[in-house]
């Protein structure tokens, strides 16, 4: 008995706390006349059966009217939509009121992008007024959530982190069809503008969802009156493989990738980094000696090492810097140098005038420069005005005086007569 006594004891304590609670957190009403809630502009009524179409994505003004019956501070408008991952709500800044006189409200509110197996779905707009001690809440307001009529996205665009100059790179991309309709020939274009790279591909045709283990070739898709017709080897979801020519001759460092879906009715897209090491532009043009002295007159040489390590075969044109004092020439103005190979050049230059010429020496292919080496020439001692005698010459003409030296002699020689001796006769005494 004590204990019954004890259990309607705490269930009449608990019912009176409630009322006391409830009766405390009670709001009183700002307005008792209907508030006005415009969306895009038209009154909406919200007390018959009126549902407001709106699209994935879009922002949707609101604005609502009230005439106040109280006079109060820091009062706020909210608007919100419930059921979505993220907050969708808005309201606007504190303002005051005052009894007798109407407000007019702007805020916005936009819809998230989350219909994945549906192409339309139901919603709730709630809207109401509030401050601490008042709270008018309005009808809620029916929304009908569409998808976009036509829309592509471009899921994903994943590429290399390092490529080398020279190679092919792989961009592989992942397309989704989000819109209300079926996507018909797609095209994937994959482009690096600052290398003028570009490839492109067809990805074809893409249906607004996949046909369920329950659907029929008459599926509606949750939609009344929509007989699209459905077909179990359709895909709302398509991906592929690109390679883009990465150049030889790009410079190193960090390039963007713009891949863009299009078809006829919609287009999309994204981007993606890639960074480019480059092999090529090492030294191109090699000189072992950069600087020679020589007399007057004398010619200066000099060789140098011409690279091409690319994968063909490149025609380079030497092209010296030459002066009015210093003469430069190159034993091949062009020479073709195989892939992967190199080539030596020769290099001569002379002066008359002394003094110290530096020049530089470029190696270029097509109009495109690919390497340069400054070379130094140091002219020392003047041109002698005395003619140089050649020693072939000298020796020549010392044989040829001393043969007729020798002539000479042999001519006196010949010439020179012997003298007679005496004859002695015989006496006989």
């Amino acid at each position: 008995m004590k204990t019954k006594n004890l259990l309607v004891s705490f269930v009449t304590l608990a019912t009176i706390v409630l009322l006391a609670t409830t009766l405390v957190s009670a709001k009183d009403s700002i307005t008792t006349d209907p508030v006005k809630v415009y969306i895009r502009g038209d009154l909406v009524s919200y007390f018959g059966n009126e549902v407001i179409s709106v699209t994935e994505g879009e922002t949707i003004p609101i604005r609502v009217v009230f005439n106040s019956d109280v006079t109060d501070s820091d009062v706020k408008v909210e608007a919100k939509i419930e059921g979505y991952d993220v907050d969708v709500e808005d309201e606007t800044s504190r303002f005051d009121i005052e009894a007798g006189k109407t407000y007019s409200k702007s805020l916005s509110v936009r819809i998230p992008t989350e219909l994945n197996d549906e192409l339309s779905d139901d919603a709730t707009l709630e809207v109401r007024i509030y401050s601490k001690d008042f709270e008018t809440e309005v009808s809620d307001i029916d929304l009908r959530i569409q998808r976009e009529s036509y829309k592509v996205m471009v899921m994903s665009a994943d590429t290399l982190q390092y490529v080398k100059a020279g190679q092919l790179l792989p961009v592989d991309v992942v397309i989704k069809n989000v819109g209300y309709n079926d996507l018909d020939d797609l095209y994937i274009t994959a482009t690096i503008p600052t290398l003028g790279v570009e490839r492109r591909s067809y990805f074809g045709d893409l249906v607004a969802l996949e046909c369920g283990e329950d659907d029929n070739s008459l599926d509606n898709y949750g939609v009344g009156g929509l007989t699209r017709k459905c077909n179990e080897d359709d895909s709302e979801v398509a991906s592929g493989r690109l390679y883009l020519q990465i150049p030889e001759d790009v410079k190193p460092g960090a390039y963007t990738i713009d891949v863009e879906a299009t078809s006829e009715d919609a287009s999309a897209s994204d981007t993606a980094q890639i960074t480019v090491q480059n092999d090529f532009l090492g030294e191109n043009v090699i000189s072992t000696v950069t600087s020679r002295t020589v007399a007057a007159g004398e010619d200066a040489e000099y060789s140098i090492l011409i690279v091409n390590p690319s994968s063909k075969l490149r025609v380079y044109r030497i092209v010296p810097e030459t002066s009015s004092d210093l003469t430069v020439s190159v034993s091949e103005s062009v020479v073709a140098v195989p892939a992967g190979s190199s080539k030596t050049v020769s290099i001569k230059a002379s002066s008359d005038t002394e003094g110290t010429y530096n020049f530089k020496v470029s190696v270029l292919s097509g109009e495109e420069l690919v390497g340069q080496t400054a070379l130094s020439t140091k002219v020392e001692g003047k041109t002698s005005t005395t003619p140089t005698t050649n020693p072939i010459i000298v020796l020549t003409v010392v044989l040829a005086i001393i043969f007729v030296v020798l002539l000479i002699v042999l001519l006196v020689l010949i010439g020179k007569k012997p003298e007679k001796s005496e004859e002695f006769g015989e006496s006989y005494y």
